[in-house]
């Protein structure tokens, strides 16, 4: 099957490519299980320095993997390189602090000695979204690579080119040939490569319902798996909340990467004592937000990725409107082939689409709450969970009502964001199991109990 890739700017195709056969999967797959032991058996150190090599590689090549990007998925440039640095960083991370993650823990007990230790499970299979084209491979890839593991990737259709890049810088860094594997493949082929006993986990970033098919089938196959799917993500703001910093922050966690995000604010839920301040602030920041060509470092509002998900999220905003909310700002498809503006809906209650589904694009809906409590109330009435913000001069405030949001993480006046340093998932259904730190080199890996009586 040949696939288009249209450019989210221009609408014209852009670059075409064509779906892996059966033969070059099972190339990919049998180079992968050839590829395990050794790697799994070369020493942390040297994959350390292969993982040095790949970050430094992937800073040589920033411009032209941001190229990329802006190209597959309408990123903004600027955006693209910080991503691009964002991986190398990583690399850099686990290459250092990995040795100090997987040494053996000791275990008081009766025995002589009792101890945990570290073995990697194999080859990792990874089905990555469009969004972050880059940094969400790195994510699992290079706590993976670390770990012992191999790994294939079935990236997203429309940033097969992105995938194809990444290939080329570990193949470029001296990683071994097996090591890391792209399949393009369609979902049907994905669902026999997790069923393939040569693939021992399954990690997916993407929608609930993607999830939901992957780990069920994961499931049924006795596969670990670890799943980083949708949310929609409270931003609390209280009456005594700094504007000057909250509206700024707001504007960046809503309609950065055109708001296709899935720990981007997209419900702003403000108390009493602020809430027309802040409506009216944010809206007068968002009408200045520039469309245009990504590449065109002017530009300040991207493109989304795809025609398709524009019409979604208009239909969304269209049907919540119908049902009653109050539209400020944006609402109607603009220039561009997938372009759409700044929205803002306020007065958003239950039984509106902004109310309870994931707004994946430049859409922010407006909740309006009697105090900090029915704040708190709006916010965990949701079936989501991966993160949430509270914005308020008062600390202490804002940490306590923060321990009580049903997320993964939690922050408190600042923008919630991944970091190599601190665990990354959901909870209810954003998805079970952890990325990053310590948590996510564990992840996939087999800590064994070792007793000597």
């Amino acid at each position: 099957m040949t696939v288009e890739l249209i450019h989210p700017w221009t609408g014209q195709v852009d670059y075409r490519y064509d779906y892996i056969g059966e033969a070059e999967v099972e190339r990919l797959l049998q180079a992968a299980a050839d590829a395990a032991p050794a790697w799994a058996a070369r020493p942390l150190e040297a994959r350390g320095a292969l993982l040095r090599a790949v970050g430094a590689r992937l800073r040589e090549e920033r411009e032209a993997i941001a190229a990329i990007m802006a190209a597959d998925m309408g990123k903004l440039r600027r955006e693209a390189l910080a991503e691009v640095d964002k991986c190398a960083g990583a690399c850099d991370y686990y290459a250092e602090h990995a040795i100090d993650y997987l040494r053996d823990g000791a275990i008081a007990t009766e025995a002589r000695r009792s101890y945990v230790t570290y073995q990697p499970l194999g080859c990792v299979f990874a089905v990555m979204p469009w969004n972050f084209p880059i940094w969400q491979v790195f994510r699992f890839l290079a706590p993976g690579l670390m770990a012992g593991n191999v790994a294939v990737l079935k990236h997203a259709t429309n940033v097969a080119r992105c995938a194809d890049a990444i290939a080329r810088v570990l193949r470029e860094a001296g990683v071994p040939e097996g090591v890391f594997g792209v399949l393009h493949i369609d979902n049907d082929t994905a669902a026999k490569v997790i069923a393939d006993p040569r693939v021992k986990a399954v990690t997916l970033t993407g929608s609930d319902r993607a999830g939901r098919s992957v780990a069920s089938n994961a499931g049924r196959n006795l596969k670990k798996c670890v799943m980083e799917l949708g949310g929609s993500d409270p931003f609390v703001v209280l009456d005594d909340a700094d504007l000057d910093v909250t509206v700024p922050a707001a504007i960046a966690s809503r309609f950065g990467n055109a708001g296709q995000t899935c720990i981007a604010a997209k419900r702003f839920i403000v108390t009493p004592g602020i809430a027309d301040a802040f409506v009216q602030r944010f809206v007068e920041a968002a009408s200045k937000l520039a469309v245009g060509d990504p590449m065109d470092d002017a530009t300040t509002l991207a493109p989304m990725a795809r025609a398709d998900l524009r019409d979604e999220i208009h239909a969304q905003v269209t049907r919540s409107i119908d049902a009653g909310a109050t539209l400020l700002l944006g609402g109607t498809p603009g220039e561009g082939a997938c372009h759409y503006p700044a929205t803002i809906l306020d007065h958003v209650v239950p039984g509106m689409p902004a109310y309870a589904e994931e707004l994946f694009g430049p859409a922010a809906a407006i909740l309006r709450a009697r105090d900090d409590e029915d704040a708190l109330r709006l916010a965990n009435d949701t079936d989501f969970g991966l993160g949430a913000s509270v914005w308020t001069r008062d600390l202490a405030r804002g940490e306590a009502l923060a321990r009580r949001l049903q997320a993964g993480a939690t922050f408190v006046n600042a923008i919630v964001r991944s970091d190599v340093r601190l665990p990354f998932g959901g909870t209810k259904t954003s998805g079970f199991g952890r990325e990053l730190a310590e948590h996510g080199i564990h992840e996939f890996m087999n800590i064994k109990t070792v007793y000597v009586a």
